[in-house]
This record gives C-alpha cells, sequence and structure tokens, in this order.
C-alpha cells in the first residue's frame, strides 16, 4: 500500500509538471481563452467568484495564479492513483506504458465532459492546435506517470 501511495503523488506531481511544460512549449490555448482556463472556468461554473479563482502570487515580476495550479496538481496526482490501483489490479490499463490511459483521459475530459459542461467551447470550435497539444500533451502525462510507477516498484523490490 506504501508503495501505492509513493508512486502515486511522484507520478501525479511529476507529471503534473511534466504537463505544465509541455503547455509552455505547445500552449493549448489562444491567449484570449486563456485569460480565464478552464479549471477557473470551471471553478466559476459551480460557484466560485472570478476573485477567487483569479489569485495569484507575484514572483519575478510576474502573476502566478496558484488556485489553477492547486486544480492542475490536484487532477493530476487524482488521476495518477486511478491509474496505479487501476494497472495493479488490470494489466490492460498499462497498455502503451500509460500512454493510452492519457490519451483516454484527455477524449473522456477534453471531447466529452468539458464540452458538455460547456467549460470548454464544442469539439468542431476548438482549434486544431488545442486538440494536438492537450493530446500529446496526455499521452506523455500518462507514460510519465507509468514511469514514476516502475521507478518506485524498482527502488523498493
Amino acid at each position: 500500500m506504501l508503495i501505492l501511495l509513493i508512486a502515486g503523488l511522484l507520478g501525479g506531481l511529476a507529471s503534473g509538471f511534466f504537463k505544465l511544460g509541455w503547455e509552455i512549449l505547445l500552449p493549448p490555448r489562444t491567449p484570449e481563452r486563456n485569460e480565464t482556463n478552464p479549471p477557473q472556468h470551471l471553478l466559476q461554473q459551480i460557484g466560485f467568484s472570478e476573485r477567487f479563482t483569479h489569485r495569484y502570487f507575484l514572483f519575478s515580476g510576474q502573476r502566478v495564479q496558484y488556485i489553477s495550479l492547486l486544480m492542475h496538481f490536484g487532477f493530476s496526482i487524482f488521476f495518477s492513483f486511478v491509474y496505479i490501483i487501476a494497472s495493479a489490479q488490470f494489466s490492460f490499463v498499462s497498455l502503451g506504458q500509460g500512454s493510452l490511459y492519457g490519451v483516454f483521459i484527455w477524449a473522456i475530459f477534453h471531447l466529452i465532459i468539458l464540452p458538455t459542461m460547456h467549460t470548454v467551447p464544442p469539439i468542431k470550435n476548438q482549434p486544431l492546435a488545442e486538440h494536438f497539444s492537450e493530446l500529446l500533451g496526455h499521452a506523455i502525462w500518462g507514460f510519465m506517470i507509468q514511469v514514476c510507477y516502475v521507478y518506485v516498484l524498482v527502488l523498493f523490490s
């Protein structure tokens, strides 16, 4: 159980940091659409104020919106635990070394849940660049979770 806990936490943090870097390299949204990003919009949809969702601290003269980061890492850590627990019980979950899991999570959230909730535009109204960035970013995000899982298994064996 300790191994799953450590692997889930490490996988979530490492993959979350990776995904942030990926989105700097290939930004999924235009600056205008990112003024209120999907995590912020989702929180506003369930009743949080814009003032709350756009809270920030300054670092090196730049705004760091920490509510978005808490949502980002919370999502990543939660779904890292889901992956590790599921793949420990069902080997097919780890097909593609976690990358297919990442694609599955992308499809469920970015193609079904978020458009249905009107958190993001309908699929046809999202730019191809957004789909490309999110699809590849999630595939490698899932792979990073698997890498961390294997690392922890080897470390504790």
